[in-house]
């Protein structure tokens, strides 16, 4: 697709034809939420793509002066394709088979997406991508599944997470992580071990950081905690709910193996909580 990579992240983005007289795509709440994590005037490489429609609604917006959208499945990069060339936006956002980042050239996007997969998977592209990746500005997450664990990952790699928003739609809680690399200019020193800021919830008053206050963050999310993100308090109340009930079950039933787990669980989920009483 001619002309796509020589859009760079600072070109002005006013006065281009976008395809007039096209409705601006629809996005998802989630996907919104997503998209609205991109710094203007970033190129973004959005992986795992499915139809394009992110690409798509970055560029339209003038958010993006181009995009590079990515599959590892022939299927939707084809879908994404034929979406791109609807809008009339074939000249600023290229479909790419691709393998996590395996196509991408050094330095061809300021921002890499990876929205609507496990964690699992969110893992293994930032680690298999890692020499490429390192080098962009920002990365937008939106796993699915384990994200503890890519919080986890982000803060021992050296990834500050500077913002973070969760969307309820259709009754699923969906978390949106933006970091960037620990050191780029422009954001503030490390606060605390492994770069986020201190707690402020139960056992933090102090202003220390310990291990449990690390756990609960990288659980529920360090910038969601000291937003006390609305839909964050929702989740922590239906989890709390959700382990009582359990509770109650195992106590009835004389099953004591799963006891001390479930209260586990109800500790964090009232430390998470205190966050909001503060």
């Amino acid at each position: 697709m001619p002309g796509v990579l020589e859009v760079t992240g600072t070109m002005e983005l006013a006065g281009r034809d976008l395809g007039k007289g096209r409705e601006t795509v629809r996005l998802s709440r989630r996907l919104k939420a997503v998209a609205g994590m991109v710094t203007k005037g970033n190129m973004v490489c959005d992986v795992g793509c499915d139809h394009g429609f992110v690409s798509i609604y970055l560029v339209q917006k003038n958010i993006s002066p181009g995009a590079i959208a990515m599959d590892v499945n022939n299927g939707p990069l084809q879908a994404a394709g034929e979406h791109i060339l609807d809008y009339g936006l074939q000249n600023y956002i290229e479909p790419r088979l691709s393998n996590g980042v395996e196509a991408l050239k050094a330095g061809e996007a300021d921002s890499l997406i990876c929205a609507g997969m496990g964690g699992r998977l969110v893992i293994r592209i930032l680690e298999e991508g890692k020499s490429k990746i390192r080098s962009m500005k920002e990365i937008i997450l939106q796993p699915q599944s384990e994200i503890r664990s890519v919080r986890e990952y982000l803060r021992k790699e050296g990834y500050r997470i500077v913002d973070e928003n969760m969307i309820l739609e259709e009754e699923k809680f969906y978390p949106v992580i933006k970091a960037e690399p620990a050191g780029k200019a422009g954001t503030e020193e490390m606060k605390a071990p492994g770069g986020q800021n201190p707690a402020k919830g139960q056992g933090a008053k102090d202003g220390r950081h310990t291990a449990v206050n690390q756990r609960i963050e990288d659980k529920y999310g360090p910038v969601l905690l000291e937003k006390r993100n609305p839909v964050l308090e929702i989740f922590l109340h239906r989890e709390y709910d959700l382990c009582m009930e359990i509770m109650e079950k195992l106590r009835r039933n004389g099953k004591d193996e799963r006891q001390e787990e479930i209260a586990g669980r109800i500790r964090d989920i009232e430390r998470g909580l205190s966050y909001f009483t503060l």
